[in-house]
């Protein structure tokens, strides 16, 4: 089976919670949609529980836009980065906190190190990953590709922008013949989006009280903890 994880925003206690009470199995597997990081209070050990987790079981993990603004703000370079500036504004400084920034003699962006490991998960995320009749983004695609009924036309015309930050065209209906799992915007009830068969959206404010959710694919249940 494949667990879907929704948005867990520095949560480290949610998490292990979760994952406890999911009935794993050998050769089950997991998606992340991103923004493992900012606002909760324990970044680092989000994604040194992450980095564990995929020792055991094959995991995959896609970038959200909280990823894209931390990695730009320290100074990595790819097309994925980009909102640096607004990463203190969006809960930057508790990520920043859990690997001990402040506590640098000089702190300085382009100068901060990661753990080793935690460099390679950063360095190994995700923009989009498909498996089977599902697709996996972290917010959206463009509307132009979502009403193209063709996957891979769909993902090749979305831009970045459109991947880690579109929340106007997820609840759309589509032609794409795959049923979009996604994250990044919760309802303000911190409930599942079920729009089926189009797109079910997991990011249930797990960070702002709500539970954190997993989902079961193929049979779409549901595991949360509050």
């Amino acid at each position: 089976m494949l667990y879907a994880i929704g948005d867990i925003h520095g949560e480290r206690e949610k998490l292990d919670r979760l994952i406890a009470t999911l009935p794993l199995e050998e050769g089950d597997r997991f998606v992340f949609l991103g923004d493992y990081i900012d606002r909760g209070p324990d970044a680092a050990g989000v994604v040194a529980r992450l980095i564990d987790l995929s020792r055991h079981h094959p995991c995959r993990f896609l970038i959200g836009n909280h990823e894209s603004m931390f990695l730009d703000f320290l100074g990595w370079r790819k097309s994925w980065y980009f909102g640096g500036d607004a990463f203190l504004a969006n809960g930057g400084d508790r990520t920043l906190a859990s690997y001990g920034y402040f506590g640098q003699r000089d702190p300085e962006p382009t100068r901060f190190e990661l753990p080793p490991a935690h460099t390679r998960f950063f360095e190994g995320l995700e923009l989009t990953i498909e498996d089977g009749d599902y697709l996996f983004v972290h917010a959206g695609l463009g509307e132009r590709g979502l009403r193209s009924g063709d996957p891979a036309y769909a993902l090749r015309v979305s831009r970045p922008e459109d991947l880690l930050w579109n929340r106007t065209t997820i609840e759309l209906p589509h032609s794409l013949g795959i049923t979009i799992v996604y994250g990044h915007t919760p309802r303000a009830d911190c409930s599942v989006r079920w729009n089926e068969p189009f797109s079910i959206g997991i990011d249930t404010g797990a960070v702002y009280g709500g539970p954190l959710t997993a989902i079961r694919l193929p049979d779409e249940t549901l595991f949360q903890v509050v």
